[in-house]
């Protein structure tokens, strides 16, 4: 497990407080929508992180039966904890532990950036859908489409010229290319079915919540890790944020794809 894509056990809860409410809740009520359209019996989630779609996924689909899954077993550990009701286990969305068209959707909300071979993902995502079923998922835009998130990359780059930190910008908003997008998912064996860019707004008690989430519940932390001491370097970024968006509550667009592609019918 690489940098980009491991977590340690304190990162959850950072990760859940700080940037679920803020960058992540928006995007979930939305994508649970839409999977309540399409009234799914049986519904796969990959990537899911600490269960911020999952417990959307419940509330609009209380009939379906839920497998949520994620890479990371701390983020499993603690989205089980979190969000009651699905089967929650350890699982690489590369290589599926289920049996050939078992689900009628799959979801992924801003996960398949992180995956090293989307193609393959794709594969496998077509592999355990039944035929005709969807694979519904989320990409970030640039990352300057998102002014709070952007805030972060420049932030650093004030405090950290010499070596800035770019994980937010490769891997997060490092898929945002449609056409490629479109390429992978037919090299997967899925047809598109639509590319949807959506902008949705984020709000946060404050910037510092939003650095802190970032430095601490995220792989960058390690990118800081290997550039100076996090805390400091957080409450710095903590306090440029501030100077820039003040120093109560704080809101900011953010711009996505999301994506619905079906498993053929035959």
């Amino acid at each position: 497990m690489t940098g980009d894509t491991r977590w340690l056990d304190s990162m959850p809860e950072y990760y859940d407080r700080c940037l679920a409410p803020a960058v992540f809740a928006p995007y979930a009520r939305y994508v649970a929508g839409i999977a309540a359209t399409h009234a799914p019996k049986a519904v796969l989630e990959v990537a899911a992180g600490t269960g911020v779609v999952t417990a959307e996924l419940v509330r609009a689909l209380p009939a379906a039966q839920i497998t949520a899954t994620d890479l990371n077993p701390a983020m499993v550990a603690w989205a089980a904890q979190r969000v009651g009701g699905p089967a929650w286990m350890p699982a690489d969305a590369q290589r599926l532990p289920f049996r050939d068209a078992s689900f009628d959707m799959i979801v992924c909300q801003f996960g398949v950036m992180f995956l090293p071979d989307k193609a393959k993902a794709f594969a496998e995502a077509a592999r355990v859908l039944r035929p005709d079923g969807l694979f519904g998922f989320t990409v970030w835009d640039t990352i300057d489409t998102s002014p709070l998130t952007a805030a972060v990359i420049d932030g650093l780059a004030e405090a950290i010229p010499h070596d800035p930190p770019d994980f937010l910008a490769r891997i997060p908003h490092g898929y945002h290319d449609p056409d490629q997008v479109r390429l992978d998912i037919a090299a997967g064996g899925l047809v598109v079915e639509s590319i949807e860019r959506v902008v949705l707004r984020g709000t946060a008690p404050s910037a510092r919540v939003i650095a802190e989430g970032f430095c601490y519940g995220t792989p960058l932390r390690f990118e800081l890790e290997e550039r100076g001491d996090v805390e400091h370097l957080t409450d710095e970024l903590a306090d440029r944020m501030t100077v820039e968006f003040g120093p109560g509550p704080v809101a900011g667009d953010m711009a996505g794809y999301v994506v619905s592609a079906r498993r053929p019918r035959s």
